[in-house]
């Protein structure tokens, strides 16, 4: 046998709410003006305003963060629905709607649409709350400073090697000597040490090391 299905009082009673509201702030809506769809699209607007807030406000809230925000746009919305619920329980004259009565259910629109956006479009901090930042690794002489800490030295480089003097031979020398003076004789002028080299056809070092030789 298929179970019965029992209908939900709560729910049952949000249902008829929801509707009584739905009806109120479209009356209202038509009264003032607002005539088809658009006395429809009133009481969807505040409706749909008031869940945004409060699924912000109970997100904050669950998040530890600040709800002011959400509060005051849930506050509006609430407003605006009770505001219609009262009005049309025949303390006011549909037929004789007041002009600052109209340039509220104009404006409408236009807050609800910025209540909206502010709701889902908030800003969030870039690290959610209680959370910090890394902590930066503390450098190597704030370890070498530590107490009970030794600090690792680094291997000790060798030192470079001193260059090797280059000794010419004093034959060679001698022949150097010979060039230079047949240079001197046919120039009238000292031999420098690249003509001193290309002529003996020895390194450079080798013919620096000649050339302090022959001064």
């Amino acid at each position: 046998m298929p179970r019965l299905v029992r209908p939900d009082a709560v729910l049952v009673q949000a249902v008829i709410a929801g509707a009584l509201s739905f009806a109120h702030l479209h009356d209202l809506a038509e009264a003032a003006g607002q005539n088809g769809w658009k006395a429809w699209a009133y009481p969807v607007s505040v409706d749909l305003l008031l869940v945004a807030a409060w699924h912000r406000l109970r997100s904050l809230r669950d998040a530890g963060e600040p709800a002011g925000s959400a509060w005051s746009w849930f506050v509006v919305a609430l407003a605006a629905s009770l505001g219609a619920n009262v009005a049309t329980a025949g303390l006011l004259d549909l037929g004789d709607v007041p002009d600052w009565l109209r340039i509220l259910v104009a404006g409408w629109p236009a807050l609800a649409f910025l209540g909206g956006t502010l709701l889902v479009h908030r800003p969030t901090s870039p690290t959610g709350p209680g959370t910090e930042p890394d902590p930066e690794p503390p450098s190597t002489v704030e370890r070498a400073t530590e107490p009970g800490v030794q600090a690792n030295p680094l291997p000790a480089l060798p030192a470079p090697a001193p260059a090797t003097a280059v000794t010419a031979p004093p034959a060679l020398v001698a022949h150097a000597q010979k060039i230079a003076a047949d240079h001197r004789a046919r120039t009238g002028s000292a031999i420098d040490t690249e003509t001193l080299r290309a002529r003996l056809g020895v390194p450079s070092p080798m013919a620096e090391a000649i050339a302090a030789q022959l001064v």
